[in-house]
């Protein structure tokens, strides 16, 4: 090899590299795509919004929102899944769609830990249990007794099989003896429509939406499923206060890439949440709806997973909630 041709690869070479630094560091130059398993006007559409201005300020990119609703989340997280891991698709979560489904689907198109690169873990929210003002209970034991006294009678929606939103009040009937009908929706908007039209008297439901919807007078609340109450909703007793020990449920929010995707990529992401939820007014409105602004991140948000997920393998067990 020649003296010219030694420098020339150098030079390349010392090229390529400049131009690979160049490509890293300039993530994102494009839309970064948020997928939502549910459709738009649900909790974690509000959620999404309340961040997205301000992850376009740090980024310096538009979020775009976009919405593939049905099974429990699982058609939005197997979409994101099945895409690129350059970082530019990402799947805003609950804890439906990450630690539920994979213990009440047999036939599950992603698997949390393998199919994922966990981000961020957003918030954290207690669920409320609500009743259509119509209902003639105005306490949680005054509807256990009404329930108990109609067996089958009553119906309570959610924003579909697999979801928080139906597991709790299945654990939920198991702590009491009920027997309600389950009235499966595509995502929590069409089922609070219902809720609040009568078609269903029942629903557990996030406390940011729940809350909306009961200082208006469209649904009345029984109680919260965490160990306090709620800065939202502070005259609704918790599931303790109203006489339901041991059931404490608080779900949560995360962010999600493909698995695959370049670690410096996950990071500069995890940040750019990191500052959101750090942002006075963003938490203040988040805590304010009913919801914890309580970031982790990749790696804390990866254990919390592995910890959730035999957690609800266990309760969806003792449930006997069991989907195809």
């Amino acid at each position: 090899m020649t003296k010219t041709t030694g420098t020339f690869k150098a030079v390349l070479a010392g090229g390529l590299l400049l131009a690979s630094a160049v490509a890293q560091a300039a993530f994102p130059d494009k839309p970064i795509k948020l997928v939502i398993g549910f459709p738009a006007g649900g909790p974690l559409d509000a959620h999404a919004r309340l961040m997205t201005d301000r992850l376009q300020a740090i980024l310096g990119q538009p979020i775009i929102v976009d919405y593939k609703s049905g099974a429990g989340g699982s058609l939005g997280a197997e979409s994101v899944a099945k895409s690129p891991a350059d970082g530019y698709t990402l799947l805003l979560a609950n804890t439906g769609t990450m630690v539920i489904n994979p213990a009440l689907y047999t036939k599950l198109p992603y698997n949390t830990m393998k199919d994922f690169a966990p981000v961020a873990r957003t918030a954290q929210q207690p669920l409320a249990l609500l009743v259509n003002p119509q209902v003639p209970a105005k306490t949680l034991p005054e509807f256990i007794a009404l329930a108990k006294s109609k067996p089958g009678q009553l119906n309570y929606g959610s924003a579909g099989n697999g979801g928080i939103s139906h597991l709790v009040p299945e654990m939920f009937k198991q702590a009491t003896g009920l027997f309600m009908v389950h009235i499966p929706y595509r995502g929590s908007a069409p089922a609070f429509t219902d809720l609040m039209g009568g078609q269903v008297q029942f629903m557990a439901e996030s406390i940011p939406q729940a809350a909306q919807y009961a200082k208006q007078g469209r649904v009345r609340a029984l109680a919260v499923t965490s160990a306090k109450r709620n800065p939202a909703m502070p005259d609704t007793p918790t599931m303790a206060e109203a006489g339901v020990k041991n059931f404490e449920v608080v779900g949560f929010y995360g962010v999600l890439a493909p698995a695959g995707t370049p670690k410096d990529v996950v990071a500069k992401l995890a940040d750019a949440f990191r500052q959101t939820l750090e942002t006075p007014d963003i938490r203040n409105k988040m805590i304010s709806q009913g919801a914890d602004p309580a970031y982790l991140n990749p790696e804390q948000f990866t254990r919390q997973l592995q910890q959730e997920l035999p957690r609800w393998a266990d309760a969806v067990k003792r449930s006997g909630a069991k989907l195809d």
